[in-house]
């Protein structure tokens, strides 16, 4: 059987319905709704048959409307959503959110916490104990500086599916590998930590060309190999850096030639493992 090619990472947001703290007014070319009948034309044009939409805003009423959304268009084949990991009443929200078949996991801006090391708190920790026991993945959104903390959770949680958005947001505009590139290695050594090739273009910004990711994603393939990374496009939000088209295109240079088995996994076979997708 032909694994459909899957999407891993992109978003939808309507800014009647919510607001987004993070959408800063030089934003430009995002500040405008993005809805699935935006993205439906570029999948088709690209051959990507599924997506899994990742929240944008800390908020259960987006995680509900984001599964309203997986249930009116088929390509949608899964949820990353986000609830309070923090709350005393976590599990009774996942045992609800879990009774819709395209939830699939949780995420929550850990980049934007002021504390470096929130994602080591007790409370959090709890949460994310409640997810590893329902086999729920979680999501980490994270900047360079987190990264050496992701060994201690993948220890703490070795039944907890780690995927670490956009390799952690590498200065790829700076052009600066470490230390970026050792810890990416290190947290890599735990076997269930996995990670996304997404988000490169706009980390390299204004004027960016492909060997601008090469290295990047040379290091993320010998830290991971196949069997652990995704693609995603980060649409729309890689938008600013550059079209559906290139962003998916720039990838596949900086990877160069695959095996079928390879393709397979990283084009969408370790998406649909890590998420349960089908």
């Amino acid at each position: 059987m032909t694994l459909p090619i899957v999407d891993a990472h992109q978003h939808y947001w309507d800014r009647a319905l919510f607001t987004y703290p993070w959408m800063s007014p030089d934003l430009g070319i995002l500040l405008r709704d993005y809805l699935p009948p935006d993205l439906r034309p570029l999948l088709e044009r690209n051959g990507v048959h599924k997506t899994v939409v990742v929240q944008a805003l800390s908020s259960p009423a987006e995680t509900d409307w984001l599964l309203e959304l997986a249930a009116q268009f088929d390509f949608i084949a899964g949820v990353v959503g986000w609830a309070d990991l923090t709350a005393p009443g976590l599990g009774q929200t996942l045992d609800r959110l879990m009774l819709n078949p395209r939830f699939k996991g949780l995420r929550h801006q850990v980049q934007d916490e002021p504390d470096d090391a929130w994602i080591l708190r007790g409370d959090v920790q709890r949460g994310l104990g409640e997810l590893a026991r329902r086999n729920l993945p979680y999501d980490l959104l994270l900047h360079p500086r987190h990264l050496p903390l992701v060994p201690q959770v993948a220890e703490q949680h070795p039944d907890l599916r780690l995927v670490i958005d956009h390799l952690a947001k590498p200065p790829i505009a700076q052009g600066r590998l470490e230390p970026w590139a050792t810890d990416l290695r290190q947290a890599a050594l735990w076997p269930n930590v996995y990670c996304k090739l997404s988000g490169m273009a706009t980390e390299a910004g204004a004027g960016w060309v492909d060997a601008d990711l090469a290295p990047y994603v040379k290091v993320a393939v010998e830290a991971f190999g196949y069997e652990r990374l995704m693609f995603g496009s980060d649409w729309p939000v890689c938008l600013i850096a550059g079209s559906y088209e290139r962003v998916i295109g720039a990838l596949r240079r900086a990877l160069g030639p695959l095996s079928a088995e390879d393709e397979a996994r990283m084009f969408g076979g370790n998406a649909i493992e890590v998420y349960r997708l089908f």
